[in-house]
């Protein structure tokens, strides 16, 4: 380590998160390499080392011959200045080597308000930020997530963007450096070369009048078919200090059936795909036994989905039970909620259940195919707060297309409504319940039914919080809300273009950064920025489109033909519903991706 470094950890909180020497972390011979990886994950190592992508990319990479890939993550504000006036570069935790010394350095983008995280960590690196000033072939900068399904607002700073899933894309695309590398070729022929590999959408390529050779655009995102076949890391690494999901995560399946209009997540990794129960305890019991943990979550968007998940449950309860160990099922469904279902999760320990309506009134939730009926609700409640929970979780939207305050009003009274089934139903009322009430901004996101909607301003945002928050009286009641500005910002990058990458740059070079932090967050410099720039950001948030607008995302595809989002929009103007994918095939169009799951059945 170097010793500049030793003596700027005692001045830095949490100096765990740059030292790295984690159990399970990988360190291997240069002399035996030949393809070095930078796993970037644009936030602190609390959130980065949560995320299991990041884990499953990890363990893929490492898995290939002669690649090496370490992690890096952003610095808290501290270490940054420490780091900024030592004169160190931004290194990898495994090895400490500046990230400027990787051949590839690539970036997680999950969430639009990281961008100025991922850009501030290139300038820390010492590396150019923007891919027309980095004329080398390496390192070579390159993107994935699901804010990918919009390139543009990231373009000039990106050599490449990995559409879809990565397992096999990420492969692909170290195999084709390390040939270039070999023969000698320039980052152009390399760009090009590259941008034949489904999946790879390389943005220098369509400037102007575009290279002649150029693959035809949209660039169509890449799944795994049969995840079953796909790494599930057992052997991970153990964080040594405290991160925000400490326990072992098991992937139940991709893609969800319910097709919820909002939902970018919903539409972008479609068709549902699931593992088969046997390998998921299988691997879960590895897990547990390798790492330590006693809790497992699992995952997906829509857990209670899972086809076999009461199987599955008591399989890894013959294990967990006898151990103490809990089992927990986040993003469970107010409509398949059962009591089969209840006896399990408590058996070790409970915790609170947590449940998203997302909207307060039956209309709106018809409106974006929520698919979730009231009386599913309180029947859900009934059986937990007299299976003795004494605790729920509520989050709803506003600002949703077509809401009124009536439906804005609708939230407090079905929240009153939770309250008096507790009153009704609850096995022990000396404990009392806690209610938690949460509400966001609607944001209107690519790929999905609303992408034509527009986002209330923040002021009308501010004065539906105001509605909601002076008709919640019952003391049992807590109401939280997010804040207008970051959903503002985070509206426009979502929907943005290429020009907003200037506006980015700009945010950067005045001190933008950990903008996903409220600690760090500043939207004066963010208006700053779009003056300077001369761009309004109510264009890009608060404005219309019209199905004929080119929208800046059509460079990719997810696989789900537009005329399907169309029909849906307009069935969303009508308040009526689409079936889930299990009840009847919408013919969205990702079952041309697919010979397995839902959509090839």
């Amino acid at each position: 380590m170097d010793e500049r470094l030793l003596r700027i950890l005692p001045r830095v909180q949490k100096p765990a998160r740059y030292v790295g020497g984690e159990k399970r972390q990988i360190i291997k011979d240069l002399s035996q390499t030949d393809l070095r990886v930078a796993l970037c994950f644009p936030d602190t190592y609390e959130i980065g080392m949560s995320n299991l992508g990041m884990r499953i990319l990890y363990d893929v990479a490492n898995r290939a011959p002669g690649v090496w890939c370490e992690r890096v993550f952003a610095p808290w504000g501290d270490m940054e200045d420490e780091l900024r006036a030592a004169g160190i570069p931004l290194f990898a935790l495994e090895s400490g080597d500046a990230v400027g010394e990787f051949d590839i350095v690539a970036f997680s983008l999950g969430y639009e308000m990281s961008y100025t995280t991922a850009l501030n960590m290139l300038d820390l690196a010492a590396i150019p930020l923007r891919s027309s000033e980095r004329d080398s072939l390496t390192p070579l900068v390159v993107a994935g997530g699901t804010c990918c399904y919009n390139p543009e607002p990231m373009a000039d700073f990106i050599d490449l963007f990995l559409i879809g899933e990565g397992e096999e894309l990420n492969l692909e695309l170290y195999a084709a450096l390390r040939d270039a590398k070999s023969r000698g070729l320039s980052k152009p022929e390399f760009l090009l070369e590259a941008s034949k590999i489904g999946g790879i959408y390389v943005p220098s390529l369509y400037v102007g009048g575009g290279v002649p050779d150029a693959p035809p655009l949209p660039i169509t995102k890449r799944i795994v078919k049969n995840l079953d076949d796909a790494p599930i890391p057992v052997d991970a690494i153990v964080p040594s200090t405290e991160i925000v999901h400490d326990r072992v995560s098991l992937e139940l399946f991709r893609g969800c059936i319910r097709g919820c209009r909002f939902c970018q997540a919903g539409y972008a990794y479609r068709p549902a795909r699931e593992r088969s129960p046997g390998l998921l305890i299988e691997k879960g019991v590895a897990s547990l036994k390798a790492s330590g943990y006693d809790e497992a979550t699992l995952l997906s968007l829509s857990t209670s989905d899972y086809t076999r998940l009461l199987d599955l449950c008591d399989g890894l309860l013959e294990y967990t039970e006898p151990r103490n160990i809990s089992l927990s099922l986040p993003s469970l469904r107010a409509d398949n909620f059962s009591l089969e279902l209840m006896n399990r999760v408590q058996k070790v320990r409970k915790s609170g259940l947590t449940f998203a309506p997302e909207a307060g009134s039956q209309r709106l939730r018809d409106v974006i195919n929520k698919n979730v009926t009231e009386e599913e609700l309180l029947n859900t409640c009934r059986i937990a707060f007299a299976g003795g929970w004494n605790s729920v979780k509520l989050y709803f939207m506003l600002g949703l297309p077509g809401e009124t305050d009536e439906d804005v009003l609708a939230i407090a009274e079905l929240t009153n409504h939770v309250l008096h089934c507790w009153r009704e139903h609850a096995r022990n009322k000396n404990r009392g319940v806690r209610i938690a009430v949460s509400t966001s901004c609607f944001v209107p996101k690519p790929h999905t039914a609303f992408q034509w909607e527009p986002q209330v301003t923040r002021e009308e945002y501010s004065r539906r919080v105001a509605l909601l928050r002076d008709n919640m009286r019952a003391k049992n009641v807590t109401y939280s809300w997010h804040d207008a500005d970051t959903s503002l910002i985070e509206a426009v990058l979502a929907r943005g273009d290429r020009k907003i990458g200037k506006v980015l740059e700009t945010v950067v070079q005045n001190g933008g950064r950990l903008d996903a932090w409220s600690d760090y967050f500043d939207m004066n410099r963010w208006l700053a920025a779009f003056e300077t720039c001369g761009i309004d950001p109510s264009f890009y948030a608060n404005r219309a489109r019209d199905y004929d607008e080119a929208l800046p995302w059509s460079v990719v595809s997810t696989g789900v033909d537009e005329d399907f989002l169309k029909r849906e929009n307009e069935l969303a103007r009508q308040a009526q519903t689409t079936p889930d994918c299990r009840t009847r095939c919408s013919a969205c169009g990702a079952r041309n991706l697919c010979d397995g799951g839902v959509c090839g059945e």
